[in-house]
C-alpha cells in the first residue's frame, strides 16, 4: 500500500488538542478512581522480550504482535497487553512483598489486527492487578470496580458481563476428547461458528447432553436463575465448581448493589488463552464492541518462576470516549480561557495579571499577535476564549467578553465574575 510521510501508520492516529484533553480527562478520573481504592500505579516498558509477552497465550496475542531485531540481535516486541509485563514484575521485583498487592496502570499497547472501527494497532489501556488473591472476593472487587470506573466518566447505558472459563473447561476435559478437538470445539465457540460448532459436535464422542448443553451456550445469559439452570446442566464436578465461583461473586454484587450493571454470560469465551476462572467484559448499548475486558489468570506469573494467583480489567481509553460521544455524555468542565493583552513599554505588569489569573484556576495565554482591537475579538471568538484582559494597573483592568463588550474592572472583580461562572461545554 502507498503512503507518504504526511500520513501516520496504518491503526495509529493524531490526538487533536480537544480529543488530548478528553483522553487526558478520562485517564485522570479512571486513574484518581483507581489510587482511591488502593491501587498504585506502575509503568512497564513499552517494548519487553518477545519471549516474555508471549508466554501463557502462544496462540493469541503472540499471532499479531509488532516484533523486531535490536543490534545486539535479541528479538523484541511491543507490548501487547500491560497483564503479561506486570506478571513479570510481580514474579522478578515484587514477590516478597505482602499480598495482595493492588496495581493500576494507564499505558499504550500494540497488535497488529487489521484496523477497524473501535480497533487500532495502537491503543491505549487504564486498568488494575489484584495480585496475590485467589478468593470471589477479589474477582468481585475487580468487577465492582469496573463498574465504578465507567459511572465515575459518565457513561449511564453500560453493562458488565460477568463469566466462568472453567464452566465449557470442564465439559471439554471429556476423557473421550483429543487435544485438536478440544481446540476446534473452542475456537468455534470462540467465534461463534455455529456451523462448524455443529459439525464438530456431530463427530465427537461427548454424551448427548454435553452436546445440547455447548450448542445452547451461548443462551445461558442473564441474571441469576441462569446460575441455577447451568448448575442444574452441569455434569462434572469443574463446572459445577465454576458455577459456585460465580454464584458467590453474583452474590457479592447483590450486596455491593451493583447487580443492575451485571449479567452473567456462560456463552464467554475469551481470545486470551491465560484465563483460568471468572472472565468480564463491559459493553455500551450502542456500540458493537468491548468497552473493557478482564479476568483471573493463576497461572501466568508462574511462566515467570512464580506461583502467584490474580485477577484484574483492563478498560479501552478511545472506546470510552467513543461511547461517551455517543451518548453525549460528556461532563462539563469549567471553559474560562482567558486572551491576555500585553502591555506596551510594561510587559511585567501583563505577566502579573497573567500569573494572578492562572493561580485562581483559569486558563491565560499571553497575547503575542500584532492586531488591532476588533482583530483581537475575532481572534479571541475563533479560539475559544471567553475573555480579553487588557491591563491598566496592578488592580484594574479593561475587558471584554462576547456579552458584554470592553469594560473596565478592578481585577478583583474580575476574579470574582470568573470564579462565580458556571461550567460550560
Amino acid at each position: 500500500m502507498a503512503y507518504t510521510m504526511m500520513q501516520t501508520p496504518r491503526g495509529t492516529k493524531d490526538f487533536l488538542p480537544r480529543d488530548a484533553e478528553r483522553k487526558r480527562w478520562v485517564e485522570g478520573v479512571i486513574l484518581d478512581l483507581f489510587r482511591r481504592w488502593g491501587y498504585r500505579e506502575i509503568i512497564t516498558p513499552t517494548m519487553e522480550f518477545c519471549d516474555a509477552v508471549s508466554v501463557g497465550d502462544e496462540t493469541g496475542l503472540a499471532r499479531n504482535l509488532y516484533r523486531f531485531f535490536e543490534r545486539e540481535g535479541d528479538l523484541l516486541a511491543l507490548r501487547p497487553d500491560v497483564t503479561t509485563p506486570v506478571a513479570r514484575v510481580v514474579a522478578t521485583r515484587l514477590r516478597d512483598k505482602p499480598k495482595p498487592i493492588r496495581l493500576c496502570y494507564r499505558a499504550n499497547v500494540f497488535r497488529y489486527a487489521e484496523p477497524q472501527a473501535g480497533r487500532r494497532r495502537e491503543f491505549y489501556q487504564a486498568g488494575v492487578e489484584l495480585v496475590g488473591s485467589n478468593t470471589y472476593l477479589a474477582d468481585a472487587e475487580v468487577v465492582a470496580l469496573t463498574v465504578e470506573a465507567l459511572r465515575a466518566v459518565g457513561l449511564k447505558d453500560f453493562r458488565v458481563d460477568i463469566g466462568q472459563v472453567d464452566y465449557y473447561h470442564g465439559i471439554l476435559q471429556h476423557p473421550g476428547l483429543s487435544p485438536e478437538e478440544r481446540r476446534s470445539l473452542r475456537l468455534a465457540l470462540l467465534k461463534r461458528d455455529y456451523v462448524a460448532l455443529e459439525e464438530l459436535l456431530t463427530g465427537c464422542s461427548l454424551p448427548k447432553e454435553d452436546r445440547e448443553l455447548l450448542r445452547q451456550l451461548p443462551e445461558l445469559r442473564g441474571g441469576q436463575g441462569i446460575l441455577r439452570e447451568a448448575m442444574d446442566r452441569a455434569t462434572n464436578p469443574i463446572s459445577r465448581s465454576a458455577i459456585k465461583n460465580l454464584t458467590a461473586i453474583y452474590e457479592i454484587l447483590e450486596a455491593y448493589d451493583l447487580a443492575d450493571w451485571i449479567q452473567v454470560d456462560l456463552g464467554m469465551i475469551k481470545d486470551i488463552e491465560y484465563y483460568t476462572g471468572m472472565v468480564l467484559e463491559a459493553y455500551t448499548a450502542d456500540m458493537g464492541f468491548t468497552i473493557g475486558t478482564g479476568g483471573r489468570y493463576d497461572n501466568l506469573i508462574d511462566h515467570f518462576g512464580y506461583n502467584c494467583p490474580a485477577t484484574g480489567f483492563a478498560l479501552g481509553i478511545e472506546r470510552i470516549m467513543l461511547a461517551l460521544s455517543r451518548q453525549q455524555g460528556w461532563l462539563p468542565t469549567a471553559n474560562r480561557r482567558v486572551l491576555c493583552q500585553e502591555v506596551a513599554k510594561r510587559p511585567e505588569l501583563s505577566w502579573q495579571i497573567a500569573r494572578h489569573l492562572r493561580e485562581q484556576g483559569c486558563i491565560v495565554e499571553l497575547d503575542v499577535g500584532d492586531r488591532s482591537e476588533a482583530e483581537t475579538e475575532e481572534y479571541a471568538l475563533a479560539s475559544g476564549f471567553t475573555w480579553i484582559v487588557c491591563p491598566l494597573s496592578s488592580k484594574q483592568v479593561r475587558v471584554w467578553n462576547p456579552e458584554a463588550g470592553w469594560r473596565k474592572m478592578v481585577l478583583a472583580e474580575l476574579v470574582a465574575v470568573l470564579e462565580g461562572e458556571g461550567p460550560s461545554e
